[in-house]
């Protein structure tokens, strides 16, 4: 059986190009950002895996059952028990609750358990911005540096803008701007714009404030 011939006519994909100014060479044009659909959900923050400290909790509780375990089985076949054993309960039952190294012992045991059930409760990873979700299948996160790299990229794109520094956190973005040659007040007024068209195409679940500081050159000499 012969195979249906196909239609030469059909319509193939376009690609918009543009000629190179030296080579004279058609090189493509970079593609228009998808936008997120009016209704995309936010992904919640990534829970970090805390391998450390579960490594560390895990050998440490290990080493002490096992030590245990064999100090109680030394003395079950008639060898007298270690003596950090026989030194901590005589010093149990001597030393009262109010002592100064039994409270500092009970103290340091709090701490690692409050430690221990912070990490539990909380996620972690806060280097990382969760973004908003275009699918429910699809999670996506923003590291800090990234962030303030496109909101760097953005600042100095502003005429008149000479410097940018910007130091992401959780819920702000701090901007410093140097300015020169243009009147601070149009600056200000067209970098507000630049870094509130910015902070909305980082597409993150909670945008962050923008707390923009502008100052002069400076006097030479």
């Amino acid at each position: 059986m012969s195979e249906p011939p196909q239609d030469a006519t059909r319509p193939m994909p376009v690609v918009d190009t543009e000629k190179h100014p030296d080579t004279g060479k058609h090189l493509p044009q970079p593609a228009e950002p998808t936008a997120l659909p009016p209704d995309a959900k936010g992904s919640g923050r990534f829970w970090s895996a805390r391998r450390v400290p579960s490594a560390i909790i895990a050998l440490l509780t290990l080493g002490g059952a096992g030590l245990l375990l064999y100090d109680i089985v030394a003395v079950r076949t008639g060898h007298p028990a270690m003596y950090w054993r026989r030194e901590l309960a005589r010093q149990l039952a001597q030393r009262p609750l109010e002592d100064i190294p039994v409270l500092a012992g009970a103290a340091f045991v709090t701490a690692v358990g409050l430690w221990l059930i912070l990490l539990a409760l909380t996620p972690g990873l806060r280097r990382l911005l969760p973004m908003l979700r275009p699918r429910p299948d699809v999670r996506a996160a923003l590291t800090r540096e990234a962030a303030a790299q496109v909101l760097r990229d953005r600042a100095v794109e502003v005429a008149g803008v000479r410097e940018a520094r910007v130091r992401m956190r959780r819920r702000r973005a701090d901007v410093r701007v140097i300015s020169h040659f243009r009147d601070p007040a149009e600056v200000r007024s067209d970098l507000d714009t630049a870094l509130a068209g910015a902070v909305s195409d980082l597409g993150t679940t909670r945008r962050p404030k923008l707390s923009v500081r502008l100052r002069g050159p400076g006097k030479k000499g």
